[in-house]
């Protein structure tokens, strides 16, 4: 099943789906993941739903934010953490993007951003950038 929405996140078709590729962190082979891209402020973000000890934040985080995205084309991209104080509008327009995530991160997506400060400091988030 995770093979078919990668093929999905992969393909371009649907703007804000992607496919991650990373290096794994302790087999070194490449892993990828379908996840959702959000577009806030002209930048593009990856937010990790199941928080700091998901297997693809590690990796990435060993892989010193090296990793590359296929949406219809492959783009070699860094990816940077973003510091939880900034975090907390991304958060929430993710929400709005992904309602597969709805059931992991315990705020309303239509909640004030207030709500959304005592979370943000455990869902990571990383702007995805050009490669230095």
């Amino acid at each position: 099943m995770n093979r078919a929405w990668a093929t999905l996140h992969s393909s371009g078709l649907v703007k804000c789906l992607v496919t991650l590729e990373v290096v794994g962190r302790r087999t070194g082979r490449v892993i990828s993941l379908p996840l959702v891209v959000v577009d806030y402020q002209g930048e593009r973000y990856l937010v990790a739903m199941l928080g700091q000890n998901a297997s693809w934040v590690l990796n990435v985080r060993a892989a010193q934010g090296q990793a590359v995205l296929r949406h219809g084309r492959r783009e070699i991209v860094r990816l940077e953490e973003v510091e939880p104080a900034l975090r907390v509008p991304i958060v929430r327009r993710y929400l709005a993007l992904a309602p597969g995530a709805r059931p992991h991160i315990p705020v309303d997506r239509r909640a004030p951003l207030p709500d959304f400060e005592r979370i943000a400091p455990h869902v990571p988030v990383f702007r995805i950038t050009a490669p230095s």
